[in-house]
């Protein structure tokens, strides 16, 4: 991953330093410092042949253990220990055993559309076929960068809610902003974060409630509903969504689906995996997919 200078700074600041700026920092700007700690602390665990220990982790992340201890315990809640267990390359699998959510169940219990999650609370509408096949046309769309837990995130807006939430940990602003433009290439972009704030705010647990104006095809709507059933902490196969959707063969045509969302996180494809286990792909990066599922194990055990 690369990273600007200014980030390199924040990095090397040492623990009382980094104990004063965090104090100063809200939850959502030092989320987005946590994420590029956890970034770094996934490819040291994900190098190393046998289990790292506390001391052995936050040595590599310039860290007292005391104070990269407290870090994550107040990010996700679970100890540096315990949360590398969850950043295993083999939790995916542990999940689908552990914690697998048929898509038929969920529905009956009532957790698709607009009665989805446990954590937070969503409203949403879809644009009409009409609509998007005029690719934006007429659509105002405000945007603006912001902190999330995962690192630096471009959100998009029409008057209706949040149209696009995009990663940039991994992809960097200017593919992250040339890809959710070539979406609606024909609408009207603004940059007024002051416009989206409220909703991203919520959208990472802040008051308040988040809506949604999904602009997609048809079935891409359909299968980003069938996302919306799945609750926080559990995941689903691409198979199981494309069963829920009516079509049980379209297993590929599925997986495209979920990797054009558009309001990720939001819209949990992270939380869809393949049938053997495997994390599959990720539209926004890997280490972030992995990073969104730890984080979510962590805070439903917590």
């Amino acid at each position: 991953m690369q990273m600007t200078g200014q980030e390199n700074t924040a990095l090397s600041l040492s623990d009382k330093d980094m104990d004063m700026d965090m104090d100063m920092d809200t939850d959502m700007e030092t989320g987005g410092y946590h994420y590029h700690v956890m970034r770094r602390a996934i490819e040291v665990i994900d190098a190393a042949e046998a289990p790292v220990t506390l001391e052995e982790l936050a040595a590599r992340m310039g860290m007292s253990a005391a104070h990269f201890q407290r870090l994550f315990s107040a990010w996700v809640g679970v100890s540096p220990k315990r949360y590398q267990q969850y950043l295993a390359l083999d939790h995916a699998k542990r999940l689908l055993t552990e914690r697998m959510t048929t898509l038929e169940a969920a529905d009956a219990a009532g957790l698709s559309g607009t009665g989805r999650l446990h954590d937070l609370f969503l409203r949403w509408e879809a644009m009409s076929p009409g609509e998007f096949a005029k690719r934006g046309a007429g659509l105002r769309i405000s945007y603006g960068w912001f902190a999330s837990p995962f690192g630096e995130v471009l959100a998009m807006g029409t008057a209706r809610g949040l149209c696009g939430l995009a990663f940039t940990a991994e992809t960097g602003r200017a593919a992250a902003m040339a890809d959710m433009v070539a979406r609606w290439p024909a609408a009207e972009y603004h940059e007024a974060p002051e416009a989206v704030a409220g909703w991203v705010a919520s959208a990472f647990g802040g008051a308040g409630e988040t809506a949604l104006h999904l602009i997609g095809a048809p079935f891409q709507i359909k299968v980003w509903e069938a996302l919306l059933a799945i609750p926080s902490g559990h995941v689903t196969t691409y198979s199981d969504i494309a069963g829920a959707v009516g079509h049980p063969r379209a297993v590929r045509a599925v997986g495209t689906a979920v990797g054009r969302n558009p309001v990720s996180w939001l819209i949990p494809c992270h939380r869809a995996l393949r049938k053997s286990g495997g994390l599959g792909g990720y539209h926004w990066g890997l280490p972030v997919k992995r990073a969104m599922l730890a984080y979510e194990a962590a805070r439903v055990e917590a």
